[in-house]
């Protein structure tokens, strides 16, 4: 693949993400989470047109029993309304990184901290390790299988508050690992690691980068922050 052929690739994954987050379901659409109730219609009450709801589930992390609940979504919220964009770093070939991935027998699951979960970790499969070298250091990084597809959630020294320097969304970024069944080498494309869906809206609660996932030189691809107009 030329280099101009990867570029307008990655051109029309940007357009696509901004497709997804300002859908009527998308990121920036999330303005509820109620938990404790799995009745859309309950929750619709009241709620002007442009809203709609669908049922949710997790674990919860202190007795590990299931809750149920309904996210409340609005195709005309306030943050798609003054949406922007997205910040993002120029497309750079030197961040396409081959990687080796390994898997692990049996039934792995790695604890990961949760934005809004005030220190407690929620287990989560990761079915596999993925050995990457950047840098000159080498890393075992934890990619979890989010429905089907390895999910790697980094950190690196870019993120942090805009105010104090930071470049990109301070607990870290995400990035989709694809892999074929039985598939050894990967390729890890840090052009498009993405703002988590947290970075859109405070309704998520966003799994945060273990220590392992943590890179010790500035990653500069990918999507930095999501931009907001100022009202």
């Amino acid at each position: 693949m030329t280099q101009n052929t990867a570029a307008q690739q990655h051109a029309a994954w940007q357009e696509d993400r901004r497709r997804a987050v300002t859908s009527a379901t998308g990121n920036l659409a999330l303005i509820e989470t109620r938990w404790g109730s799995d009745d859309p219609d309950a929750a619709l009450a009241g709620q002007p047109a442009s809203v709609t709801a669908t049922r949710l589930s997790r674990r919860d992390p202190f007795n590990g029993e299931i809750q149920r609940g309904v996210r409340l979504w609005d195709a005309a919220s306030p943050a798609i309304t003054s949406f922007e964009g997205i910040d993002s770093y120029p497309y750079d070939p030197a961040w396409v990184l081959e990687a080796t991935y390994t898997d692990v027998p049996g039934d792995r699951r790695v604890p990961f901290q949760h934005a809004q979960d005030a220190g407690f970790t929620r287990d989560l499969p990761v079915p596999g390790d993925l050995h990457l070298t950047v840098g000159g250091r080498d890393y075992t990084l934890s990619a979890f299988d989010d429905d089907g597809r390895l999910l790697l959630v980094f950190g690196d020294p870019t993120n942090g508050d805009p105010a104090n320097g930071g470049e990109t969304y301070g607990a870290g970024r995400f990035l989709f690992v694809d892999r074929e069944p039985g598939q050894q080498n990967v390729v890890l494309d840090f052009n498009r690691a993405f703002v988590p869906p947290c970075g859109f809206s405070e309704h998520y609660n966003c799994p945060m980068p273990p220590p392992q996932n943590r890179l010790h030189l500035p990653v500069r691809a990918g999507e930095k922050l999501a931009v907001f107009r100022t009202i």
